[in-house]
């Protein structure tokens, strides 16, 4: 039989693994409205014989509609390499990007769209993410947001939860990122920033104290560009806590995710 911290671990593990999925679902349903066209609906005019609208956005979804040489679609939004759009009937449905390059936005001006590429990404501003990672021993999950305020210098802001064996730990912080290579596909970043961290400990253990106290940190790491709009992501952080018992301590933290750009 296995023994009880055996079965702590797994059980942890289990919940950080439910809740990355989770937070993943949530930063993904967060990125599609900026995935989608930034420009208010317009409409373009069907140049080709015929253009083929489906019921989602891809070729497995059921062919519904026909719209022919001439009539106008109203494009209302992009999920990756489909659009939404309305005819003038009213049908509302999905057009592939290849089609949607066939229409006209005014005579002789072709429909194009620039699919997101490593141009794009060296020319982001925002960027989200979900990193999982250990904690001192104690696995951890957290949850990013980041702006670019020049190609070189980010501002993010992150909140991150930590599950251990005798208390769990909620961090917030705000950290000023620089990367100094970033036109590398695998490129270096340092960051450093500070914080706030409550620790709540489990009602079974003895003599160990809720508290909340201020943190600072320093961190290496790399990023690279993987496709479309997606980057990979890895870094180690060192924090020190301030308690109120001069007893500071050094935390030592790693974590991998991926993220969003926009």
């Amino acid at each position: 039989m296995m023994n009880s911290a055996v079965v702590s671990g797994m059980q942890r593990t289990m919940t950080t693994i439910r809740r990355c999925l989770a937070w993943s679902i949530i930063v993904y349903w967060l990125a599609l409205p900026v995935m989608a066209t930034e420009e208010p609906p317009f409409f373009v005019e069907v140049s080709e014989s015929y253009v083929d609208i489906y019921t989602g956005p891809g070729a497995s979804y059921p062919r519904f509609y026909i719209a022919e040489r001439g009539e106008k679609l109203q494009l209302l939004g992009q999920r990756t390499g489909w659009f939404r759009v309305r005819t003038a009937a009213g049908k509302v449905g999905w057009v592939s990007r290849q089609q949607m390059e066939k229409t006209l936005l005014a005579p002789g001006i072709f429909f194009h769209v620039e699919e997101a590429n490593k141009g794009t990404f060296l020319a982001r501003r925002w960027e989200m993410g979900v990193l999982a990672g250990d904690f001192a021993g104690d696995q951890s999950i957290t949850l990013y947001s980041g702006y670019a305020l020049t190609p070189v210098i980010s501002a993010e802001v992150s909140l991150a939860q930590v599950l251990g064996d005798f208390s769990d730990s909620l961090l917030l912080n705000v950290d000023l990122l620089m990367q100094p290579f970033h036109r590398w596909r695998l490129s270096p970043f340092f960051a450093l920033g500070s914080g706030v961290i409550n620790t709540q400990a489990r009602k079974t253990v003895v003599n160990t104290r809720n508290s909340t106290d201020p943190i600072s940190h320093v961190a290496i790491g790399l990023r690279t560009y993987l496709a479309r709009r997606f980057i990979l992501r890895a870094e180690y952080r060192n924090y020190v806590i301030f308690t109120n018992h001069e007893d500071n301590k050094e935390i030592d933290e790693w974590r991998a995710g991926l993220a969003f750009f926009f």
